[in-house]
């Protein structure tokens, strides 16, 4: 939902990769932004309203992004699409880091516009994967983020940096950065942060995006 400048972006990365894509936008002028090759589906009206969203094929959609201007018109738009179309995986771009962080907690991830917005709505968007974050110059140390699939909640921080081999440095839940305590474990919507020698996230990716391998 939303055709600016960020939602174009999105929709386009997304049409180009070969995904399914539709852009729900209340002004026709706006689909001017998307590309000329985009060949994804436009339909004029609001984000929140349940039959713009039937046209635009909520019901088989896996993801929804709520990227328009307006703050109240994405969070109002993210809770349809998962409460009433139960969409996998939704995300709301909050101009109001206040208000993002309660909207955290309600468990609708949030993207403030102080972020690279596009980047971290795509990452919210897309299946679990890892990114690198930061790399040092010489490429010997990186931060790579990972949202690991639903078999990982419940297990503990210690078990985790275990079976992947890596340390887990911090986690972002809720809106909220913490260290990465030997008391907590993985929760919904956690992002994972680990500190990994050289910049490849391949291998860390890999063991995340699976079930954990538990010994018995």
């Amino acid at each position: 939902m939303g055709c600016g400048r960020v939602g174009a972006m999105i929709a386009t990365a997304l049409d180009a990769d070969g995904h399914s894509v539709a852009v729900i936008d209340s002004d026709p002028q706006s689909f001017r932004r998307l590309s000329a090759e985009f060949s994804g589906r436009r339909v004029t009206g609001l984000g929140m309203d349940r039959d713009a969203l039937r046209q635009a094929g909520i019901k088989d959609a896996y993801a929804f992004a709520a990227v328009s201007n307006g703050d109240n018109s994405n969070i109002i738009a993210a809770r349809v699409a998962r409460e009433t179309f139960h969409v996998e995986r939704v995300v709301a771009r909050i101009y109001d880091p206040t208000r993002a962080a309660v909207y955290e907690r309600l468990g609708i991830p949030t993207v403030a516009t102080v972020r690279r917005t596009s980047e971290a709505v795509m990452r919210w968007l897309m299946p679990p994967d890892a990114d690198v974050v930061w790399a040092h110059p010489t490429g010997l140390v990186s931060l790579v983020a990972v949202m690991p699939v639903p078999s990982w909640y419940g297990t503990s921080f210690p078990v985790v940096e275990e079976l992947t081999g890596q340390r887990l440095a911090f986690v972002s839940r809720l809106g909220v950065i913490q260290p990465a305590r030997p008391d907590l474990v993985v929760q919904e919507h956690d992002e994972l942060f680990f500190a990994i020698s050289g910049s490849d996230p391949v291998p860390l990716r890999d063991v995340l995006t699976q079930a954990p391998k538990l010994e018995d």
